[in-house]
């Protein structure tokens, strides 16, 4: 069984004043996937807050997903947050998931989400809208556990 975590990424809704949708639908798409979700969270964007909050909760599950902060604003920061506390990357997760977006909305390859390895636990950069953070992990959605496995430690093949 993986364990997860959701963190939305946002001033508006960390303030009130807008209600969070993405990350309720990433949760329900983790636990209709068999992830526990251990915790969902919405903070600022903020860089050193987003880092400090990875590394809190790298410590308690095996995935981290974020939702919001990946585009191309000023404040838009979450990438950059993930790889200020990731080890290695697996590049080839948000390609995949830009390239199942884009089939949908050009746009998407506007987003400079990443993917990422802290210790043993995998943080993965969604949109911020509900339907590219939903569209986004159902993309990849299948691949996880594999990579889960394999930070783990179990890395036999048969």
């Amino acid at each position: 069984m993986h364990t997860a975590a959701v963190l939305t990424v946002s001033d508006s809704c960390s303030r009130g004043d807008r209600e969070d949708r993405s990350g309720p639908a990433t949760v329900e798409v983790l636990r209709q996937h068999g992830f526990v979700v251990a915790s969902h969270e919405i903070i600022p964007d903020d860089q050193p807050a987003i880092e400090e909050q990875l590394i809190r909760l790298s410590d308690q599950v095996n995935l981290i997903v974020t939702t919001g902060g990946t585009g191309v604003a000023d404040g838009d920061v979450t990438p950059e947050a993930t790889c200020g506390v990731c080890s290695k990357f697996i590049d080839g997760i948000p390609e995949k998931m830009r390239a199942a977006g884009s089939e949908e909305n050009p746009l998407a390859f506007l987003s400079r989400g990443v993917c990422g390895v802290r210790g043993r636990t995998l943080i993965l950069n969604l949109p911020g809208s509900p339907s590219g953070a939903v569209d986004s992990l159902q993309a990849v959605i299948d691949i996880l556990p594999h990579a889960l496995e394999l930070l783990s430690g179990k890395t036999q093949h048969e």
